[in-house]
């Protein structure tokens, strides 16, 4: 497991890495983001698993990789989405007893560009082992401490660390 110091919090305005309903084309991603990200790119965050939840994914620590966004506040507004992600994602401050997730630094993968035409992956789609352009500090949501003990005894995992694979094609989109 790659965890930084929680005791000591990060400087500066670190980006986000989102894996669920936030993504690209999922229900969350323009209630939450429009007008708030100034950036966004593929990554994926190394060492997790990605569980099936009710609607919305959990990703936890493991031995797997999960696959998302790495998402940059827009200029102005790094403390509000913080606290609309917070807000949404049920966190309610460090080790809270009724956090769903955990808010958390982890060090996430960006793939490379060398990567687009060379017969590799599209960019924005890291694969296993690519060579990638390095590794960012970022904010993830990872399941809480309860939720992660319930998840490990009888949750789902998602093959493939993807979320959007989950969902049918042409089907309803979860909240």
């Amino acid at each position: 497991m790659s965890t930084l110091d929680p005791a000591s919090p990060p400087t500066g305005e670190l980006p986000f890495f989102v894996y669920g309903t936030l993504l690209p084309g999922e229900p969350n991603h323009d209630l939450f983001l429009r007008g708030r990200a100034s950036g966004e790119r593929a990554a994926v965050l190394p060492r997790a698993l990605l569980y099936d939840g009710p609607g919305y994914p959990y990703a936890i620590d493991g031995h797997g990789r999960v696959h998302g966004t790495l998402l940059t506040a827009a200029p102005g507004v790094y403390e509000e989405l913080l606290g609309l992600l917070d807000h949404l994602e049920e966190y309610l401050g460090p080790g809270h007893p009724r956090n769903l997730y955990e808010r958390v630094v982890r060090e996430i993968e960006l793939p490379g560009e060398e990567q687009a035409g060379k017969g590799q992956p599209e960019e924005g789609t890291p694969e296993e082992g690519a060579p990638g352009a390095g590794t960012v500090r970022a904010w993830v949501y990872l399941a809480a401490a309860a939720v992660t003990r319930s998840l490990r005894t009888g949750g789902s995992v998602i093959d493939g660390g993807r979320w959007v694979t989950r969902r049918p094609p042409g089907g309803p989109r979860t909240p």
